[in-house]
């Protein structure tokens, strides 16, 4: 692993776009254990509402967070500063015209992890990582990277965590 020191804030995205689509378990273990041991060296976290949006099901990727990952996801809600951000990110989501208010109450449910996720980057100075993209013109979705742009929060996508990294496939 390289000198890396900044943290990173994983999106659900992460994981269930690798489990689905490119970084199966059977064809890419070593991607799973980096996330592992990026975590335990405090390299990387995410939050109890990815925790829970992930773990609803029980497949594969389920199992692998409650008995491989769990420790990784950090609680949201009794962490002031996250707290004092994540009002600070909904009083900017719902003065926003450009969004539709269907957009702003999805951004603003309980279970959705997008906004937390954000709040926590920026209480934290975490970068986040999910494949949403920056999307100036959508009106039904709050995209991440449209909130870490207005709060000066960094964001990456997986490929640019792992060449962060220089992670290789053995």
């Amino acid at each position: 692993m390289s000198n890396v020191k900044i943290k990173y804030i994983l999106d659900a995205n992460v994981f269930i776009e690798a489990y689905r689509r490119y970084y199966a378990f059977d064809i890419a273990p070593t991607f799973w254990k980096f996330l592992i041991n990026s975590a335990r060296n405090n390299f990387l976290i995410s939050i109890d509402r990815v925790y829970n949006e992930l773990t609803r099901s029980d497949d594969q990727l389920a199992k692998w967070i409650k008995n491989k990952f769990s420790f990784a996801f950090i609680k949201t809600n009794t962490d002031s500063d996250i707290i004092t951000n994540y009002a600070s990110l909904m009083k900017w989501a719902y003065s926003q015209e450009q969004f539709l208010q269907t957009a702003k109450d999805d951004f603003a449910r309980d279970d959705n992890a997008d906004a937390w996720i954000v709040a926590t980057a920026s209480s934290y100075n975490f970068t986040v990582v999910t494949h949403e993209v920056l999307d100036t013109k959508i009106k039904k979705k709050i995209p991440i990277p449209n909130v870490c742009r207005e709060f000066n929060v960094k964001y990456i996508n997986t490929f640019d965590l792992l060449r962060k990294f220089n992670f290789k496939f053995n």
